[in-house]
């Protein structure tokens, strides 16, 4: 059985009993929790597991690779011509595959396919653009111009619907640090370390100071208190926090 893991824990339950007056403010709220928390509905529909914003999942498919989905991703796996598939529909997942398969593991997410054995690495999958980082052992990828290549331990490329990116040699610390549960910034300009949080935050995050995007943030963050977090960004860049129901401005 698959063994969710919740690393946010901003949700919103509606009663059986819906009351006749709402609130006009804690109605939106309620809309607006729904909208990042069930977003993408065409996509989710053909999902096996699927993640809400601020959520991590363990899985461990037929084959015995272990996968741990991201927040906000949609994953399914099967079958096909007698080989084992997985599919990235959205979001993110690291896999951990061993050498003692017997089959290679296809993985697909949008414009990429990879076939693995005995490797770790993590696949991110948004905008129509996936992501690779190796973390260890080998992956083989195929884009959907048929262009292919080999990335190593330590590698990562994009993937996108004209073929490859550059291959590149990232800090894997920072970049896979959400497997640990943590969000790993080094000089990193504001509005990146925004547009991250965002991914864990069951709500609107708005900056309303231009001056802030390009703020260097350096820091060490969990991924289960997002709120934690913009507050000690707003600390760090002299900025004012304002809290709203599902809504967060930076001022």
């Amino acid at each position: 059985p698959s063994q969710s893991v919740r690393v946010a824990t901003a949700s919103t339950a509606l009663s059986p009993r819906v009351r006749r007056h709402w609130n006009p403010l804690a109605t939106a709220a309620v809309l607006l929790v729904g909208l990042f928390t069930f977003g993408n509905l065409p996509v989710r529909l053909q999902a096996d597991h699927l993640t809400v914003v601020g959520e991590r999942q363990r899985l461990q498919l037929d084959d015995g690779a272990k996968v741990l989905l991201n927040t906000n991703s949609a994953f399914a796996s099967g079958l096909r011509d007698g080989r084992p598939v997985a599919r990235l529909l959205q979001g993110e997942a690291y896999f951990q595959v061993s050498g003692g398969s017997q089959l290679p593991l296809e993985v697909q997410a949008g414009p990429l396919r990879a076939q693995v054995r005995d490797t770790d690495f993590a696949v991110r999958y948004l905008d129509g653009e996936a992501q690779v980082r190796v973390q260890r052992g080998d992956v083989d990828l195929q884009a959907a111009s048929d262009q292919r290549i080999r990335l190593s331990a330590g590698d990562s490329i994009s993937v996108g619907p004209q073929g490859f990116g550059e291959r590149l040699r990232p800090d894997m610390h920072k970049d896979l640090a959400w497997v640990d549960g943590r969000l790993v910034f080094e000089n990193c300009p504001l509005s990146q370390v925004l547009a991250e949080v965002r991914r864990y935050y069951p709500g609107w995050i708005i900056n309303r100071n231009d001056q802030l995007d390009h703020v260097a943030v350096t820091g060490n963050y969990g991924l289960d208190q997002p709120l934690e977090t913009l507050r000690a960004l707003a600390h760090m860049t002299s900025a004012q926090l304002h809290g709203y129901p599902a809504v967060v401005i930076l001022n």
